[in-house]
């Protein structure tokens, strides 16, 4: 075998690899989740501990997906973007988990209050539209509708640099005490915007076309 076809089929293993590393990293915190639940180690408030793990969990994950192609770009290694979709899937699980613990457990799925509450509270009102967002990325991140849409897939994924912003403020007014850890974590999301401008320019242009 060649160099090139070797160096191909290096680049293939360690995808399969990544991929791999993404769905363990994703799911192994969720099983130690389940473990501490029954354990009581959620400290003396474990509702709102779940609900913040799930939220920050979310968070992180949405960061390495927008990492995904501006660092495929520097590294010559297009390949990488095959990671990209499972982060994304995952980013959405995380955050249903995080809004789901939010109306069951802190609200007891009372809708009248649900309603006041996103009325009332502009972070959770925040979370909530970004959280639709998501809901949309990941339908049509199903192949089929992908093919359907066409150029429309990239300009509806383009979403996703607003989403990063939203998700950011909601966590940001979400925090009662201390902004140091939002700032970090807002200070990041604007890196990764500035790092992919390019993309981010076209994007906005390509909305004037819908």
């Amino acid at each position: 075998m060649s160099r090139p076809e070797n160096k191909t089929a290096w680049r293939k293993r360690l995808v399969i690899v990544l991929q791999v590393c993404v769905h363990a990293g994703a799911l192994l915190p969720l099983l130690w989740l389940f473990v501490a639940i029954n354990r009581g180690d959620l400290g003396g408030d474990p509702v709102k501990e779940l609900i913040h793990y799930l939220g920050m969990g979310a968070l992180r994950l949405l960061l390495l997906t927008l990492l995904v192609s501006p660092l495929a770009r520097a590294l010559h290694f297009g390949q990488l973007n095959r990671v990209r979709r499972p982060l994304g899937l995952w980013c959405f699980t995380w955050a249903s988990l995080h809004f789901s613990a939010w109306l069951a457990l802190d609200l007891a799925l009372d809708w009248s209050l649900i309603g006041s509450e996103l009325v009332k509270r502009t972070y959770i009102l925040l979370g909530f539209t970004a959280w639709l967002m998501l809901l949309a990325l990941a339908v049509t991140s199903l192949p089929v509708l992908m093919r359907k849409m066409g150029k429309n897939w990239k300009k509806l994924h383009g979403v996703l640099y607003p989403v990063v912003l939203l998700v950011c403020w909601h966590f940001w007014w979400s925090v009662k005490s201390g902004w140091i850890e939002p700032a970090i974590y807002l200070s990041i999301a604007l890196a990764l915007l500035i790092w992919r401008r390019q993309s981010v320019v076209r994007w906005v242009r390509s909305l004037r076309s819908w």
